[in-house]
């Protein structure tokens, strides 16, 4: 059995109305460790048990280091989280309620990977947040779910911080016969280095990542992304933070799910009434979940940006 969950896909009513567009929802924030990390995290950790790894190394304070404790605790591999000063408390709880030794250094996610992949022993396998071939084969499982359902989307909204899941959801178009479908990549200000190496034609490394949504805080993708969008279509949107916070309590309110910020700039097109989602018919948003935001959290970020 695969560390992931099959999640649900249903019609969303309150996001069909607002964006004046039916919407449908692939439910990954269901998924146990919190997101859709699981997918890719899941098979890759189960890969790199059977090549031999007696532990797994992780650099990430949010869902990748979530996902890689789930998986580690699942499946008896022994694992280490490195993560930056940063990291909220409540991430922190999370990853040693799951059994991971946690080690806190730097303070930013470069300097905890730099310690991270200085730790690597010949038995350990790394695994990276979102730049790996065998997380995107992971992630690409969300697509082939969707294929086996009644369902078929004209058009696919996700977030992109990384591009793992751009990479995955792309991935698995290709592999299901649905490489037409258009993906449109939605970042907030402030993080969105896709946006800015689309317009360059280039990989764009930003200085710094100013944005509240920082699951969606790296500071350059994977050059997969940028190699996807050279043979596939992908629209880039860009909102603002306070619109992805808001989208997360109006989503809250409607279907009783809290996601993260970084979840809420999906949702944000389509309470927004994003002029992106003109002219399609039938667009799935991909609710990628988030574990490590609070409510409380979520509105005290709403109230700083008034």
């Amino acid at each position: 059995m695969p560390l992931h969950i099959a999640t649900p896909l249903i019609e969303s009513r309150p996001l069909s109305s607002a964006a004046r567009c039916p919407a449908w929802l692939k439910l990954e924030a269901l998924q146990v460790p919190g997101s859709f990390k699981i997918r890719g995290v899941g098979a890759a950790c189960e890969e790199y048990r059977r090549r031999g790894a007696r532990r797994f190394v992780s650099s990430s304070g949010g869902n990748a280091g979530l996902a890689v404790a789930y998986a580690g605790r699942r499946l008896a591999v022994p694992v280490s989280v490195v993560v930056p000063e940063s990291t909220s408390e409540r991430a922190r709880e999370l990853l040693l309620l799951e059994g991971a030794e946690l080690i806190v250094h730097g303070e930013s996610w470069h300097e905890a990977n730099l310690l991270a992949l200085s730790m690597l022993g010949q038995a350990d396998a790394f695994l990276h947040p979102f730049d790996d071939a065998l997380l995107w084969q992971g992630h690409a499982s969300l697509i082939d779910e969707v294929a086996r359902s009644a369902l078929a989307p004209d058009a696919i909204v996700l977030s992109v911080g990384g591009g793992g899941l751009l990479c995955g959801v792309i991935e698995g178009l290709h592999r299901n016969g649905l490489g037409h479908v258009p993906v449109i990549a939605v970042e907030t200000t402030g993080a969105a280095s896709f946006n800015r190496s689309l317009h360059a034609g280039r990989l764009v490394e930003l200085e710094k990542i100013s944005s509240i949504a920082t699951s969606l805080g790296a500071k350059r993708v994977c050059e997969k992304a940028l190699q996807w969008s050279r043979q596939h279509a992908i629209r880039s949107e860009v909102v603002s933070d306070r619109a992805a916070l808001v989208a997360c309590e109006r989503f809250l309110a409607d279907h009783r799910l809290l996601v993260e910020p970084a979840c809420g700039a999906t949702l944000a097109l389509a309470y927004d009434r994003s002029p992106a989602l003109a002219g399609f018919t039938r667009v799935l948003f991909i609710v990628c979940g988030g574990a490590t935001a609070t409510i409380d959290q979520i509105r005290a970020w709403t109230a700083e940006r008034a």
